[in-house]
């Protein structure tokens, strides 16, 4: 059987997620479609719309056959580190190829953009470097970098673009770990990454589909941007806590785990530097909601996506320590499966390249038990503080 893998955070499903997953099995031609799937927390640094088992339970239902748990410690890193968690799961669960949407649409261009940092990956550390230096952000230091030695000749992705900047990543992370597996790109259709939902097209950005409902739209009135099996899904998540992840919701737990824990020891928390931690602990003093607190900390070395990312570490508790211990994933968290999944399991399991797990009580290492944790930090958002389902909750089967 021939697996094509793809790298999620489902936040929540959406009718793009769906043309991705059929666009992957077609240009693949692959038997079925595994998805690493981001757990509690993301990578732009915020708690999950809606629980991992319940996004399980959308993705199963929209047609993916297997669906395991990219961890913590990947799923809210940088773009580089994501990007690597993701791919060494893949391969080592057996995948032929990999496919991820883009704003560039075809692979040639990612391949040449590889190809060109590598012969000249000196010089494009020292770009970077010297950018930095300049009191600009990463991402921004990143890109100068990149067009100083892409200039304006043709034939290299543009990598100003969310998607394709995290599809370099996967490429890059896959060339350096020697995978076999095929890249795949296909183009990304409708919104935009960031963009707000727009009256009459069907496929909206998980972000626009947030935000609207933030400000006021029902789970019923996104049902044009979304399968009907997801809005079952959130139906029963609005009946359950009554709320979605959000960091408007968590944040009266993150103002108080910043103020116990002052500048000192703030700044011990990954990605938490340079001085900042003094400002996000005034911000904090004064700061009564989320956006106004957000405001007050980022800046032009700063992006919103990072300083979220330092939060979401500050209230889970992952330090600098932690961070560095990690070298690479240490198993498979199996969450969801279809009959094809569970009969690709049952094919391959001898070759499966990490151990298979899938109940919590498995989860014994450090980084395991750092999932199970952010898991209770996720629950104690919502208002709630039943583990119960992180334990008792089978890997969710749908034949």
């Amino acid at each position: 059987m021939k697996a094509v893998g793809i790298i999620v955070e489902y936040n929540p499903f959406h009718n793009g997620h769906l043309h991705h997953a059929q666009q992957a099995r077609a240009e693949s031609g692959a038997d079925l479609v595994i998805a690493v799937m981001s757990g509690q927390f993301l990578q732009r640094g915020e708690p999950a719309f809606a629980d991992k088992w319940v996004r399980t339970q959308m993705a199963l239902d929209a047609g993916i056959d297997l669906v395991i748990e990219l961890p913590y410690a990947y799923a809210t890193a940088q773009a580089s580190d994501f990007a690597k968690g993701g791919i060494a799961l893949l391969d080592a669960i057996g995948c032929s190829s990999f496919c991820f949407g883009s704003e560039q649409g075809k692979i040639a261009p990612f391949l040449n953009s590889r190809h060109l940092l590598s012969q000249h990956w000196v010089e494009y550390q020292h770009l970077i470097h010297e950018a930095v230096q300049t009191g600009i952000s990463y991402p921004k230091a990143l890109n100068n970098a990149y067009l100083s030695l892409t200039g304006t000749r043709p034939g290299f992705a543009d990598l100003t673009q969310p998607n394709n900047i995290l599809g370099f990543h996967y490429l890059e992370a896959a060339q350096n770990m020697g995978s076999a597996m095929k890249p795949l790109t296909i183009q990304r259709i409708g919104a935009n990454y960031h963009d707000p939902i727009q009256a009459g097209m069907p496929i909206a950005s998980a972000t626009g589909i947030r935000e609207a409902f933030f400000k006021g739209d029902s789970v019923e009135q996104l049902s044009v941007y979304m399968p009907e099996t997801s809005i079952v899904s959130l139906k029963k998540v609005e009946k359950e806590y009554g709320k979605f992840g959000s960091w408007e919701a968590f944040y009266p737990l993150l103002r108080f785990t910043v103020l116990r824990e002052g500048p000192d020891r703030l700044k011990h928390y990954a990605e938490v530097t340079e001085g900042i931690e003094n400002l996000i602990y005034q911000s904090a003093k004064t700061a009564d909601s989320f956006e106004s607190f957000i405001t007050l900390v980022k800046s032009k070395r700063f992006t919103r996506t990072r300083i979220q990312r330092m939060l979401t570490h500050i209230y889970t508790g992952f330090t600098w320590q932690l961070l560095r211990s990690f070298d690479r994933p240490e198993y498979i968290r199996l969450l969801g499966m279809s009959r094809t999944g569970r009969l690709y399991l049952n094919h391959k399991k001898k070759n499966i390249a990490l151990p298979l797990v899938s109940r919590a009580a498995d989860l014994n290492g450090l980084m395991g038990k750092l999932d199970i944790h952010a898991t209770a930090m996720y629950l104690q958002g919502l208002g709630s503080i039943d583990m119960k389902k992180e334990f008792t909750t089978p890997p969710i089967y749908r034949g």
